[in-house]
């Protein structure tokens, strides 16, 4: 399974980005997808989710200003960034949380992607 970010730019405070992540290769379902960001020299944390049904949750900070959703039909899910930040800035990772049929069941895994940057200049 693959995870792939692309969209990450330099961008002036209070302008707009789109990322892309999308998951690829075998497995049975992807149940969730998740952006986590990371700023230089922090932890990396949880911005937004969406479940494969819709459901969507945001960290507090980011609440009103970003947008997560999905594309079932291409395993693709988006964040629609505005209003943007200096704090804003991190490299945004997108975490895959998939089913995989295997011979003693069906089991859950959970993958990353490399990362794509977001700055945000004041």
């Amino acid at each position: 399974v693959q995870v792939v970010e692309s969209g990450g730019d330099l961008v002036q405070a209070g302008g707009s980005l789109r990322l892309s992540c999308a998951a690829s290769g075998t497995f049975s379902s992807i149940n969730r997808m998740d952006w986590y960001r990371q700023p230089p020299g922090k932890q990396r944390d949880l911005v937004a989710g969406i479940t494969s049904g819709g459901r969507t949750n945001y960290a507090e900070s980011v609440k009103g200003r970003f947008t997560i959703s999905r594309d079932n039909a291409k395993n693709t899910v988006y964040l629609q960034m505005n209003s943007l930040k200096p704090e804003d800035t991190a490299v945004y990772y997108c975490n895959a949380e998939v089913a995989i049929l295997q011979p003693a069941g069906l089991f859950t895994y959970s993958y990353w992607g490399q990362g794509t940057q977001v700055t945000v200049s004041s």
